[in-house]
């Protein structure tokens, strides 16, 4: 569903009193046509929002590309018609939604792939490093990976900063008191601590910041122990588009990538208005 109060907030902050450009130059009541195209090749998102926040100021909007479809440079992603100022108003927020958008569900479906290709069984996940979650979580969906937790009070992942104030075992005691609903996370960054988590009842053990040998050890001993089947793994830090296969070839469920939210380059479109109605 998407979130159109919160879009608004864009508009609100982009034209707080008004786009003065188009009250001052173009005559009231004009009409016109538009198309938002592509401006190279990519997995397009953020259709649906920038939809909704063109019907919002009354411009009728002609879907062409779907969220999650793929589009070649000059592709009509939009077409539409309506009031030029309102056009004008929501075209800037439309474009940066849907840009941003796109660009992290092109990155996405791009990993997807090449892990798929290694191991099929391996999920690609984002985090919460990013402040724009309505939108950042819905394109990592779009482009086919797991969106990890939207909110803190989502699921509970015991952290090194938890940690540094509770021991281990304790905290994975008292997250379990605490919720019978709640998937228990616990991050690590070594090989101790990986036993002592399976062994204490997490449901999920992230290994962070660990290089592929150290997470292949890891996996050795949870097998070996008969640990390996009652968590899931996922691996987190350092991981990038060069390196990613490497651990997508290892036993483990998730891997998961800030990167896809506070790296990721913008997918460029472009409005342009093709004449009056």
């Amino acid at each position: 569903m998407i979130n159109l109060s919160y879009l608004l907030q864009f508009i609100e902050e982009d034209a707080p009193f008004g786009d003065v450009t188009s009250e001052a130059v173009i005559p009231e009541g004009t009409k016109a046509k538009a198309v938002i195209i592509a401006k190279g090749e990519g997995i397009i998102a953020g259709v649906e929002e920038a939809k909704a926040l063109f019907e919002h100021f009354g411009v009728k909007v002609d879907v062409k590309k779907r969220d999650g479809e793929g589009v070649r440079k000059g592709d009509t992603i939009l077409e539409l018609e309506g009031n030029a100022r309102a056009i004008l108003l929501v075209e800037r927020t439309a474009l940066n939604v849907m840009g941003r958008m796109s660009g992290i569900a092109t990155e996405v479906r791009k990993l997807v792939e090449k892990v798929k290709a290694v191991n099929p069984k391996v999920r690609v996940a984002g985090t919460r490093k990013t402040l724009l979650k309505p939108i950042d979580k819905r394109a990592i969906l779009i482009g086919g990976g797991e969106p990890h937790r939207f909110s803190l009070s989502d699921a509970i992942l015991i952290k090194d900063n938890h940690l540094a104030l509770v021991p281990l075992e304790e905290a994975i005691k008292r997250a379990r008191a605490f919720s019978a609903y709640k998937v228990v996370e616990v991050e690590v960054e070594s090989l101790e601590d990986a036993l002592k988590a399976a062994r204490a009842g997490a449901d999920v053990v992230m290994l962070d910041n660990m290089s592929p040998a150290e997470i292949a050890e890891v996996l050795t001993v949870l097998k070996r122990e008969g640990l390996r089947e009652r968590v899931k793994i996922e691996v987190s830090g350092g991981i990038t588009p060069e390196n990613i296969t490497e651990y997508a070839e290892l036993d483990i469920d998730v891997i998961s990538l800030g990167y896809l939210t506070h790296s990721v380059k913008n997918f460029d479109v472009s409005l342009e208005i093709i004449g009056k109605i």
